[in-house]
């Protein structure tokens, strides 16, 4: 048998080209008599064949459209739109032209774009370390955890990348807190015309069957989750009096059915913008607390200081059990957190959940910033006083074209105005109008513009959008 060293076996991964060497051969029984006095050996040729690698810097870039259409996959309706650059609340396009932000990445970019803190923040963190796997302690993840729970109703915050993944989490805890109860077959209720996010079971907690369709098995998404009417408090006391039922034959079997979970926004965003009923919320209190079940809300889009409280929940009086939030807790940097509070707090432990980038220091850093941001510069007061100003211009918009505009409604920086049914144009395509004049904003459904711009956003600019939204309305009403 062949022995190699292992530096010829690093020359065999490492070269990049053709080898010859020569190994001595201990082999004695292939030594003649008169050969022993000379060394044996043993020749070994290998050819390595170099990988070669396409740079970035190869792929050329004068049709960024072009490069979306042959290499991503086509998940999303894209406007027309190439964006390289930002600033505040102004973005700028790939021919030069500037458009006032009123999306802000949709909910997102809570400062803007390119924040000075923000990027100070993350140009530190990455300087130093970025990354390490939640198997060690990171000071700006232990940092950030302990602000949210000084500023909320939680005693505990588990962090990972997003809204569907903290809404995930959520989910979890919910049915291992259901299955301590000792409940075999938890049910979660969630409203029609929600939305919690695009993975699985986020997905089904999503009563919309148009994200269903195709993902399902069985006719079923997954199972254990009911839909009621958003703010009909009879329909919640009848699904949870019904839920917290087992049928006879499933109690036969052993089985036990249960209320693991109520969760709700306090602003359904895409649900066309409809705010919580403060009575709707305090019943479902009520009733989660009856049940021994979890009060959950989602803060994913109204949270982080969108609607002029830090969390939407806090704009209808109650304290659930859990909340997530993303979107703007890390100011556009990936990021998102569940936070509990009380025995929920303790219901996960080591193995039960895990995430590998979640909390890691550099979406930490960023998460920081920005709560840093908002105390120094009394963002939630901006965010009231410019929320005012943007519904006092809509509604006076709505006066005055009433064929097309109809009610505002929202909180805070996170407001919609409702087009007509019958107004000859529909939300997206007035989105597109407005586009065309420089103003970015985005539907909320078939019949709302929303309007949700950096946290930042100032007077002028807030006036700058309302006169192209009427400029762009009127020139609806006068070439329908």
């Amino acid at each position: 048998m062949l022995k190699f060293s292992s530096i010829a076996l690093l020359a065999i991964v490492a070269a990049p080209s053709s080898l010859a060497f020569t190994i001595p051969s201990s082999a004695s029984s292939v030594r003649t008599a008169s050969s022993s006095s000379a060394s044996s050996s043993v020749s070994l040729f290998a050819t390595v064949e170099r990988t070669e690698l396409k740079a970035p810097s190869d792929i050329p870039m004068d049709d960024v459209p072009g490069l979306f259409d042959k290499y991503v996959q086509k998940t999303y309706g894209r406007y027309p739109l190439t964006i390289v650059s930002g600033k505040g609340c102004v973005l700028t396009d790939d021919t030069g032209k500037e458009y006032l932000d009123f999306v802000a990445g949709i909910s997102t970019c809570a400062l803007g774009h390119a924040n000075k803190e923000l990027i100070d923040a993350v140009t530190n963190q990455i300087s130093t370390v970025h990354h390490v796997s939640n198997l060690y302690y990171t000071p700006s993840q232990a940092q950030l955890a302990a602000w949210l729970v000084e500023n909320s109703c939680a005693d505990k915050a588990f962090f990972c990348n997003s809204g569907a993944e903290a809404n995930e989490g959520a989910i979890k805890l919910a049915r291992r807190h259901a299955s301590n109860r000792g409940l075999t077959d938890p049910v979660i209720i969630t409203a029609k015309q929600s939305f919690h996010g695009r993975t699985l079971a986020a997905l089904t907690a999503t009563a919309q069957p148009k994200y269903h369709k195709g993902f399902g098995y069985g006719g079923e998404m997954v199972r254990g989750f009911e839909y009621v009417e958003y703010n009909n408090k009879e329909d919640l006391v009848a699904m949870v009096e019904e839920m917290n039922t087992t049928p006879e034959e499933d109690a036969a079997q052993g089985r036990k059915r249960g209320v693991a979970a109520i969760m709700l926004e306090a602003l359904q965003g895409e649900g066309g913008i409809i705010t919580g009923d403060p009575e709707y919320f305090a019943l479902a209190r009520k009733l989660a607390d009856e049940s021994g079940a979890l009060l959950i809300c989602d803060e994913v889009q109204v949270g982080m200081g969108r609607s002029g409280r830090l969390w939407g929940f806090e704009n209808i009086g109650v304290e659930p059990d859990v909340f997530t939030s993303a979107k703007a807790l890390g100011g556009g940097v990936p990021i998102g957190a569940m936070c509990a509070r009380g025995e929920a707090a303790d219901v996960l432990g080591p193995g039960d959940h895990a995430s590998t980038y979640g909390g890691n220091p550099l979406a930490c850093s960023a998460g920081l910033a920005v709560a840093q941001y908002f105390s120094d510069h009394n963002i939630l007061d901006n965010v009231k006083a410019r929320g005012d100003q943007l519904s006092a211009g809509l509604n006076k918009l709505a006066e005055k074209y009433p064929s097309v505009l109809a009610d505002v409604r929202g909180w805070g920086l996170l407001k919609g105005i409702r087009i007509n049914d019958d107004a000859g144009v529909t939300a997206g395509e007035l989105v597109g109008d407005l586009m065309n004049e420089g103003l970015l904003t985005v539907a909320a459904g078939p019949s709302v513009v929303r309007f949700v711009p950096p946290l930042i956003v100032t007077e002028e600019e807030i006036d700058q959008a309302l006169g192209i939204f009427e400029r762009t309305v009127s020139n609806r009403v006068l070439s329908p």
